[in-house]
Parts: structure tokens; C-alpha cells; sequence
């Protein structure tokens, strides 16, 4: 029995071609056929209503440039397969979900006192 190269996968010859399946794309690979909102979405950070609320609520304004960090730090976390992470920045903190680039909440220099962080697996500290 011979076996041919097909779409990066060995197969035997005798497989019909129906069977042969791509395999299947991740959710972040960037592929020609992407939109540019779609490639944008995936890179866009977003904030939940509850972490929108928190911000408002403890007076915590993020600049262009935090922003910027925020979603570096994302990256990070990303990069290293986190799910969960907690991003330290200043005097504040941030639960960020990385699959989803979406701040969870946000929590200022005097509420994170003596507060205990749970269901996150990582943590990235911006300096």
C-alpha cells in the first residue's frame, strides 16, 4: 500500500477523498479570507458591564497608552496559555478573561487591600 501527501497529512491511497477532512483552524489564526473587522474583534480589548461599572464607580481612567499596556499584557498572558489572568498596573488591578480579551472587573489601589484572588492562573505585572 502507497501513501500520498494531501493538505499537509499523510493519507493511504485507498481513503476516498470525501473522508479526508482540513484540519480545523483555532480560533485566533488569522487566515486570508478574514475580514478586517473580524482580525480586529480578535484584537480589541473589551470590558464587561460589571468591570465598566467598577471603573465608573471607583473613579479609574484609562488613557490610550494603558490601554495599550492592558492589551500587551493580554498577549502575554495568551502567549503562555493562560485562561484567567489578574494584571497589576499601578495601583490598580484587573481580571482579565484572555480568551475573550474582556476585563472582567477592576479594582483601585485601597480595594485591593487585604483581597484574596481567586480563579485566575496567571498574573502579569505592568511597571
Amino acid at each position: 500500500m502507497s501513501d500520498r501527501l494531501t493538505i499537509g497529512q499523510m493519507y493511504p491511497v485507498n481513503v476516498h477523498s470525501s473522508v479526508l477532512q482540513r484540519p480545523s483552524a483555532t480560533k485566533n489564526v488569522v487566515t486570508p479570507e478574514a475580514s478586517f473587522e473580524t482580525v480586529l474583534q480578535q484584537k480589541m480589548l473589551k470590558f464587561s458591564n460589571h468591570a465598566a461599572k467598577r471603573l465608573e464607580q471607583r473613579g479609574i481612567e484609562l488613557g490610550s497608552g494603558e490601554l495599550e499596556q492592558i492589551s500587551s499584557a493580554v498577549d502575554k498572558a495568551a502567549a503562555k496559555g493562560s485562561k484567567e489572568s489578574l494584571i497589576l498596573m499601578k495601583d490598580m488591578a484587573l481580571i482579565v478573561s484572555v480568551q475573550n480579551r474582556t476585563v472582567v472587573t477592576a479594582m483601585d489601589g485601597s480595594s485591593m487591600k487585604d483581597n484574596v484572588f481567586t480563579q485566575i492562573d496567571s498574573a502579569v505585572i505592568i511597571s
